[in-house]
């Protein structure tokens, strides 16, 4: 009877050493040593993705993980999708990660003050993307990070973008200021495409946008250079200096040759450059001209103005630039 009790006491021993043997291979880390990405077919099974998870090295055995996910785990479908599965992860986390169908997501990230051309651009280079699309609407895009997922087309990913702006800009028009210098959303949307073009720092963005709505009241020209160089390039990098002929050329966005805004967007705005313009400073400038440090110096009278800009010229000569 002795040595019966004691022969059932080694098996439990061994099953309680098998059940922990077994919960570790489950949940303890994996044996991969690298980062493996896996595409699961739309109907495919977990036999299917178990098989390609061992042949990467993902899992140690493909078997053996069905048979731990029947005892650990539950039934759940996996989802179909691309999987980037990180190395050293437990077989648990493996199917949780499957039958939660958290893909991989991949970005595509427009800047502040992007014109649509190279947003077309950077769309059509975008990896795993499929479909064509024409270049958009300038100013339709709303600057910003943008998930997607392998195989969803470049349209969507689009329209997500034009649907986000045009959801900012509503909800930013609704929060303006009264007196402000322009009168329907789209207006709102042109200068701030300007103020973007024309400031690289942020704590300006305001003052940008009060000198221009100065200017506007007041019925003065904007002479803003980036609406000269946008016909010309469509929003590209100039890579020269502004000719006088385009200076002088009448074509609907050179806000040297007409007073006003130019005729639509010069580039794609971000959310400060629009709310800079809904709530610009309020301020007595009507000029302004580079400082050297890549921000500006402002000036209430032309008088002013000049003399900024002479030492704006010679700071530039002492540099070499003229």
């Amino acid at each position: 009877m002795r040595k019966v009790g004691c022969f059932g006491f080694l098996v439990v021993l061994a099953l309680i050493g098998a059940a922990f043997w077994a919960a570790n291979l489950w949940g303890g880390p994996g044996p991969g040593q690298r980062n493996v990405t896996l595409m699961v077919a739309q109907g495919a099974t977990l036999t299917t993705a178990a098989r390609e998870l061992e042949k990467q090295g993902a899992i140690r055995d493909a078997d053996l993980f069905l048979w731990m996910a029947r005892v650990f785990g539950d039934d759940t479908p996996i989802q179909a999708g691309e999987y980037r599965v990180p190395a050293k992860i437990s077989q648990s986390d493996i199917l949780k990660m499957l039958q939660g169908g958290r893909t991989l997501q991949r970005f595509v990230m427009i800047p502040e003050g992007m014109p649509a051309i190279l947003v077309h651009e950077r769309l059509m280079a975008a990896e795993q993307l499929e479909g064509e699309i024409a270049i958009p609407v300038e100013g339709t895009v709303l600057p910003d990070s943008y998930a997607y997922h392998r195989g969803d087309t470049r349209q969507a990913v689009l329209d997500r973008m034009q649907a986000a702006m045009d959801k900012y800009l509503a909800e930013a028009w609704e929060k303006r200021k009264p007196d402000i210098a322009v009168s329907t959303p789209q207006e709102a949307l042109i200068l701030a495409s300007i103020v973007e073009k024309e400031t690289g720092k942020a704590e300006e963005r305001r003052m940008v946008a009060g000198v221009y709505s100065n200017r506007l009241k007041r019925g003065m020209p904007l002479q803003a250079d980036p609406t000269v160089i946008y016909p010309v390039t469509k929003g590209k990098p100039l890579g020269r200096r502004i000719l006088r002929s385009e200076l002088q050329d009448k074509n609907g966005y050179n806000t040297y040759a007409s007073a006003g805004l130019p005729v639509g967007p010069i580039a794609n705005p971000g959310r400060a450059s629009i709310d800079a313009v809904l709530n610009p400073e309020q301020t007595s400038a009507l000029y302004f001209v580079a400082d050297g440090t890549g921000g500006h110096i402002f000036a209430d009278t032309l008088e002013q103005h000049n003399a900024n800009v002479q030492k704006w010229y010679a700071l530039r000569r002492a540099r070499g630039e003229m």
